[in-house]
């Protein structure tokens, strides 16, 4: 596997992303991109002189890739998206995407990196609560359901810095998560 930063300019390589998105988010984030057209839409993004994006890459197929967007005037970097096979999870290609992703802001100045990790379908204990109540108490207490993502990217050294309650609907949060990645 090679993972390589992506221009823009191969178009098959961009409609394989595009494809990607759709399917990959297509069981627990339906709404994430539903069509084709709004997962190419995606990757143009991605593909901003700014912005960080990346593929992972094996015998000629692509099986993963990851972007970024600077804040803070690019001393926070948010992790959006990142997305893997269905087929290839649990091989190391996530994880080897946010390594060299979080190698990337650091050779541009950043020092953090954070990403949201929506809870639209109950895969984990914060959603369908009021987090109005106890927030705190709620987010230590956290439990995985059905797979949620937040425990790779805590894996990954992530920490949860917050939520979003009801950001996709009532009792559909958004969790935030961060990690330092320069000095």
């Amino acid at each position: 596997m090679q993972i390589l930063t992506f221009d823009g300019k191969d178009e098959g390589l961009k409609h394989q992303m595009a494809r990607l998105l759709v399917d990959a988010f297509r069981e627990h984030w339906a709404d994430a991109w539903e069509t084709f057209e709004d997962g190419l839409a995606e990757v143009e993004e991605m593909c901003e002189a700014e912005r960080i994006c990346l593929v992972a890459a094996g015998d000629g197929k692509l099986l993963g890739m990851i972007g970024g967007i600077p804040e803070y005037d690019g001393k926070v970097w948010e992790l959006h998206p990142l997305a893997v096979l269905p087929a290839f999870h649990g091989r190391g290609i996530g994880r080897a995407l946010v390594l060299d992703f979080e190698e990337q802001v650091r050779r541009r100045g950043g020092l953090t990196v954070m990403l949201g990790t929506d809870d639209q379908d109950g895969m984990t204990s914060l959603s369908d609560v009021d987090l109005y109540e106890d927030l705190w108490g709620k987010i230590r207490a956290i439990r995985n359901l059905k797979r949620h993502p937040y425990e790779f990217y805590q894996k990954m050294g992530y920490i949860i810095t917050g939520v979003v309650p009801d950001a996709n609907g009532i009792g559909k949060p958004d969790i935030l998560m961060s990690k330092r990645v320069g000095e």
